[in-house]
């Protein structure tokens, strides 16, 4: 099988970028009617996501010949179809009217911006320029077989891609999104796991069993016993499956936000990147995976009470059918950005309406929770929906976050008091700060997280780079940076120095908290705000820990399997930080084995 879209062909940016340069020029159509250049090379910038883009537009007198991308800080793996897709779609169409990819619209708006400009400065119409050119026809339609066929290009859909190809099989993975990823590639990259008898295990008092019981309680005892044992035990082996096709991680476990112990391991590469690099290289050194973009999932095709196949639309239209001689892997997502469903199922938060932002990208709307239900596939916990305290206030997403661990910030409200323990579970976190003035923190940390202002925070974002975007606020004292960010001088003083206090003594404070490493006594000092933000979506398509679907009725759907965040029954009320990327590599590996094994 040949790929139409591969997925090597998302991560050719991913290299390029590290020079700084991606080269995109073509023909290109004729420019607009009447529409005229003054010739040369044209450089411009235009503000990105963490600074400024910059591009070199090569013209003719009638023509955009080229589009160049000079220089940009945007997030390696996250920017990447923008980079070098928008300069591409700007030749081919010889117009400004490019779409905006979806999960890197502030890289897409630099990079139009900062093409616009060298336009204008070339003696071009913009106004005609702003004119979308030539609709795409619509492409014949297709059929296709594999003998899996996985929905999703995320995190658990390329881990059951890979995994049902290491049994033999023959895999065609279908994602709606113009790029893979889904909301792994833009994670933190904590994923917890217990190497158990290791002596890192061992210094810090962790288990498999403790793991176990910090997931099960830490649900609330809903999740279903037997799948939180399957995620705790296979998890350090899915960590060492990795390693095995050449991903890298840190070597000291850390404690991520809400995940209640130092089990926590972290690539070396940026946010989620290093799963896909690592999916792809494993891809691009075998035959036998096809990774099908902008194909969007619609139906599944049931033959004498069997899954076989699935029902896709392509970007043009046109209809895809895609027979599965083995078994079809749901792995699309959940739902934290279908406001609808969130409000609908909805029991535990005050509201989580539009106001309220998603962690998630564009494509996190539930379809294979409905396309389950059409096949009567049983809906467990649907009510359950993991907000975090820790949303960029413009966008809701992660990124902008100054923590680097949890030992070593605190939480304060616009009045420079702390409320709430920062070590506690997340949703408990989210539901104290929801009763806060304008449900607005400041996370608050010292020279001890950044030592030197080119420290990068967890989702590869300097501090200094943060600072100046306007995005953090530095100040050399606890009362510098109390008047940068408005909130009371004294009030912030007395919270550090009472702070430190029980950092000294060891003791649990009057929220609870019992995680300390260091004060927060050495300058420069610095504070990001943060708000509520929709995070993870725990209920979906319940299955069993052989991943099978489960009907209405209690019994197995043949032929069809589900992995990820579409899945319900897990995790209970409360998922533990780190457990997601966990649970997607243990269960997305378990689904593309028994889906190519047809078990």
């Amino acid at each position: 099988m040949k790929a139409k879209h591969s997925f090597a062909h998302i991560f050719r940016a991913f290299a390029a970028i590290s020079a700084l340069t991606l080269l995109i020029s073509c023909g290109g159509k004729a420019a607009p009617t009447g529409q005229t250049y003054a010739p040369g090379t044209y450089t411009a910038s235009a503000k990105g996501y963490h600074g400024d883009v910059t591009v070199a537009v090569k013209v003719t007198k009638n023509k955009i010949a080229s589009v160049r991308v000079l220089k940009h800080g945007e997030t390696p793996g996250i920017s990447d179809l923008a980079i070098s897709g928008i300069p591409k779609a700007i030749v081919d169409s010889q117009s400004l009217a490019v779409d905006s990819v979806s999960g890197a619209s502030f890289s897409s708006k630099a990079v139009i911006e900062a093409t616009t400009a060298a336009l204008k400065e070339a003696g071009a119409d913009i106004e005609k320029l702003m004119v979308p050119g030539a609709a795409a026809e619509k492409e014949a339609d297709v059929e296709l077989s594999a003998d899996v066929v996985v929905i999703g290009a995320g995190g658990a859909g390329m881990a059951a891609g890979v995994s049902a190809h290491q049994n033999g099989a023959t895999v065609v993975i279908l994602e709606k999104m113009a790029k893979v990823g889904g909301n792994t590639i833009s994670a933190g990259g904590a994923m917890n796991a217990v190497d158990e008898g290791s002596e890192t295990a061992i210094k810090n008092k962790d288990s498999v069993a403790l793991h176990f019981k910090q997931t099960y309680e830490g649900g609330d005892k809903k999740g279903d016993e037997v799948l939180v044992k399957t995620l705790v035990e296979n998890a350090w082996a899915s960590v060492e499956w990795l390693q095995s096709m050449g991903m890298k991680f840190l070597p000291e476990p850390f404690t991520v936000t809400g995940g209640l112990w130092p089990r926590a391991h972290k690539p070396v590469d940026p946010v989620g990147t290093g799963f896909f690099k690592t999916y792809n290289a494993y891809i691009e050194a075998n035959k036998g995976i096809e990774v099908r973009l902008n194909t969007k999932a619609e139906k599944l095709i049931v033959e004498n009470g069997k899954v076989v196949g699935v029902i896709a639309t392509g970007k043009t239209g046109n209809k895809i059918t895609v027979k599965a001689n083995k078994g079809v892997v749901i792995a699309s997502g959940g739902f934290g950005q279908n406001v609808a469903m969130r409000q609908e199922f909805n029991k535990q938060w005050p509201t989580l309406d539009e106001t309220i932002k998603s962690t998630n990208h564009p494509g996190a709307t539930g379809d294979g929770i409905m396309m389950g239900r059409e096949v009567n596939a049983a809906i467990v916990q649907m009510e359950n929906i993991q907000l975090l305290p820790l949303g960029d206030p413009e966008t809701g997403s992660l990124s902008g976050n100054i923590e680097t661990d949890v030992e070593k910030r605190i939480y304060v409200n616009i009045e420079g008091n702390r409320f709430v323990d920062e070590g506690a579970r997340r949703d408990t976190m989210t539901l104290a700060l929801f009763n806060q003035p304008q449900k607005k923190l400041w996370i608050v940390v010292d020279a001890h997280s950044y030592p030197e202002g080119t420290v990068k925070n967890n989702f590869n974002e300097t501090i200094d780079g943060l600072v100046a975007d306007g995005r953090a606020f530095k100040g050399e004292t606890v009362e510098e940076l109390a008047e940068k960010i408005g909130v009371p001088p004294a009030n912030l003083a007395a919270t550090v120095a009472e702070f430190n206090k029980h950092v000294a003594s060891k003791t649990p404070d009057a929220f609870g908290r019992t995680l300390y490493s260091v004060p927060l006594d050495k300058g420069p000092y610095y504070a990001g705000a943060r708000v509520p933000t929709v995070h993870h979506t725990m209920g979906g398509i319940k299955i069993d820990a052989e991943t099978h679907v489960i009907d209405v009725n209690g019994n197995v759907i043949p032929g069809l399997y589900a992995a990820g965040e579409v899945t319900g029954g897990i995790h209970g009320s409360n998922r533990l930080g780190g457990n997601a990327l966990t649970d997607i590599t243990v269960f997305g590996r378990i689904a593309g084995a028994n889906a190519a094994q047809g078990k």
